[in-house]
């Protein structure tokens, strides 16, 4: 079997959301195997500092390559949590995925040359609240807004499959690294010593550690066999009240201080209600059945990694 050296070697690769969490260590991966990446971006300065030559930077489509890519990464969205759901800020979430997703498959379309590979970004928000059995990538999908959300951006993306790309749907889980995400959202707090559950803590968390969330685009860039949706996560959620105290325990602090829902309800809203105290255990079946090498396969590990950065 060929290695991704020589897989993705002088291909040429778009990608978008690149100076994000998960764009900056994806581009350099995509960098170490020699891939000729364009990345588009709305702040031209900003990624031309941060890689210089080593990639073309645009922040028009008209600028695509008329040759067309051998594959195209669709990492762009604004963060889903950090405020409220209000009609702006839904507005916002959509814009940024559908309508942008939308916009992308547009100007590919214009190129009449569809990438080979297409890995489009989705999140395990796409099953909703799920509070029994693990779900996999032929589950139905959940209600509430994040679902709907999911449903939205996915079926805008399947224009690259009727386009002729072989795509791949990313379900992302919470990703953990050691320099941004929700990691870095929950750290102050246990780093205090006044960490803990939310709500009864019972509710599932599926998560996945950043280097593996990484290795499995390059991994879907590689095997052609796969596509349709993909869930990135790791091999078992977790329940909150124990995520909780591992990462406490990995911080040598205790883990007491539980957060009442009814507080998290009034301060995030629907927002709250769906992602910080809704339920989902999601299973990486494709992964699993294909053999898919995690390098953190388990939580401990996977947090110490990211604590001791």
């Amino acid at each position: 079997m060929q290695n991704q050296a020589d897989i993705l070697h002088g291909k040429k690769v778009l990608l978008t959301g690149a100076t994000g969490f998960v764009g900056l260590p994806l581009v350099a991966r995509l960098l170490e195997f020699g891939a000729e990446i364009t990345v588009y971006s709305r702040r031209p300065n900003v990624a031309r500092s941060l890689w210089g030559d080593k990639v073309k930077v645009i922040s028009d489509f008209l600028h695509l390559d008329s040759a067309g890519y051998f594959a195209l990464i669709n990492l762009a969205g604004a963060p889903i949590m950090g405020q409220r759901w209000s009609r702006a800020r839904r507005d916002t979430l959509w814009q940024s995925r559908v309508a942008f997703t939308s916009t992308v498959l547009e100007y590919v379309r214009n190129l009449n040359l569809a990438p080979e590979v297409v890995v489009s970004g989705s999140a395990i928000g796409y099953y909703g609240t799920r509070t029994q059995d693990p779900v996999d990538e032929q589950s139905p999908g959940g209600e509430g807004f994040a679902a709907e959300l999911c449903a939205e951006w996915e079926q805008v993306a399947q224009g690259f499959r009727v386009q002729g790309s072989r795509l791949c749907l990313l379900r992302t889980a919470i990703v953990l690294g050691p320099d941004g995400g929700a990691l870095a959202q929950m750290l102050p707090a246990f780093r205090m010593g006044v960490g803990g559950p939310l709500g009864s803590g019972q509710q599932w968390m599926s998560w996945i550690h950043r280097d593996d969330l990484v290795q499995m685009i390059l991994w879907l860039l590689r095997d052609s066999s796969v596509s349709g949706p993909v869930n990135a996560a790791a091999p078992k959620a977790i329940r909150n009240r124990d995520f909780s105290r591992t990462l406490a325990s990995q911080l040598n602090r205790p883990c007491f201080m539980r957060m009442p829902a009814p507080i998290l309800k009034l301060i995030w809203g629907q927002a709250g209600e769906e992602l910080l105290l809704g339920s989902s255990n999601v299973c990486p079946a494709k992964a699993l059945n294909r053999r898919f090498k995690y390098q953190y396969p388990e939580l401990p590990e996977a947090l110490k990694n990211c604590v001791k950065n």
